[in-house]
């Protein structure tokens, strides 16, 4: 999810600079969403033009290449693998952008048969560099500068970040209107009878892809049972086997808190509308910063000036003891269990702030 998201703000200036090209993208299909709401965005129907409901790319093809990894000498996934390749080779593309670095995507340029693939001099896999006929070296800190220098060499001249489009779901925002009226009233309506307005919201994301990067449950309570008492509505996202993590702050904060469990359509359509998103380096806290909602970073083994938030309003706590090792340990790292509820706080009070500036990520 984040490696997608990182890449938009790219995708988006080469589609603005170049809006007459043909770009399609191979995508995992639980990923799909991040680029297009349409029923069936694999579907190779070429009378459909951008719209919001897919405003960047022209088609998307799916290669389930998680699933292919596990059972890789499967006849399906041969199968899989053989259709993929005759539609790929039918795209004739003129070039084949690499933004993840990885063997098996580096492997699916080739397999489109393309002469022209473009990827980093040091890939996040060395071996993927071998796959690429071109070798980019790139010296932005940040992995979506990265990715700009990157989709420069094929639009050939600089590209500038852009906020980037993701597409608008009709049924998922509709899912959205329904949940945040049954959000309590403002405090201030409770109080007056005059007042008016929705309750401001803020979005909890405890998830992470490995222990060591999760922030602990019961201080992702103590901070939405502030947050409630000062009038936020506050939600708790509970992705895929994280419902167990959202009941526990639901339970910590006295109720305070309401976990919801969404689709990765209903999730952009939420995020959209919340005040603030509190999160690790997660996904969702790098959707928050495509759609540019302020968002809070809490941070531990990884290193927020090439992952961090970017391009939105936000605020990054992190030890300085961290390591920027990327351990994947089941526990908590070290350095995160030394930030406290209270310097969360402080940093919600600091991006919500009138006119809060757009710091740089913190080392």
């Amino acid at each position: 999810m984040g490696d997608i998201l990182h890449a938009l703000p790219a995708l988006t200036a080469l589609r603005r600079q170049h809006p007459s090209w043909t770009i399609d993208w191979v995508i995992e299909p639980a990923w799909a969403p991040l680029l297009s709401a349409r029923s069936q965005p694999g579907t190779a129907d070429t009378t459909q033009p951008r719209s919001s409901e897919q405003p960047l790319v022209d088609h998307l093809h799916l290669a389930a290449a998680k699933a292919w990894g596990k059972q890789p000498l499967a006849p399906r996934t041969a199968a899989a693998l053989a259709a993929l390749r005759r539609t790929l080779r039918a795209g004739c593309y003129d070039a084949v952008l690499d933004f993840q670095g990885a063997v098996r995507s580096a492997a699916l340029g080739w397999l489109a048969g393309t002469r022209r693939r473009i990827g980093e001099s040091h890939p996040r896999e060395f071996a993927a560099r071998w796959l690429f006929t071109e070798r980019v070296s790139t010296r932005g800190v940040h992995v979506i500068e990265q990715d700009l220098e990157l989709a420069a060499a094929v639009a050939g001249d600089d590209l500038q970040p852009i906020s980037p489009l993701l597409p608008i779901d009709p049924a998922a925002e509709a899912w959205c209107d329904t949940l945040l009226a049954s959000c309590p009233p403002p405090l201030a309506s409770r109080l007056s009878p005059l007042a008016s307005g929705p309750s401001p919201v803020c979005l909890l994301n405890p998830g992470a892809g490995w222990g060591a990067k999760r922030w602990p449950l019961d201080r992702y309570a103590s901070v939405a049972a502030t947050l409630a008492s000062r009038g936020f509505c506050v939600l708790v996202n509970a992705g895929p086997s994280e419902e167990a993590m959202a009941e526990t702050i639901r339970a910590g904060s006295g109720g305070a808190a309401r976990p919801v469990t969404c689709t990765l359509a209903q999730l952009i359509a939420l995020t959209r509308r919340v005040a603030l998103l509190i999160a690790g380096d997660t996904g969702p806290l790098h959707l928050a910063c495509a759609l540019g909602r302020p968002v809070v970073g809490i941070y531990g083994p990884t290193d927020p000036a090439r992952n961090g938030p970017y391009g939105t309003r936000f605020r990054v706590l992190r030890s300085p003891f961290s390591q920027r090792n990327h351990a994947r340990r089941a526990e908590p790292e070290s350095g995160l269990l030394t930030i406290t509820p209270d310097q969360v706080l402080a940093a919600v009070d600091e991006v919500l702030a009138p006119a809060a500036p757009h710091p740089e990520p913190v080392p």
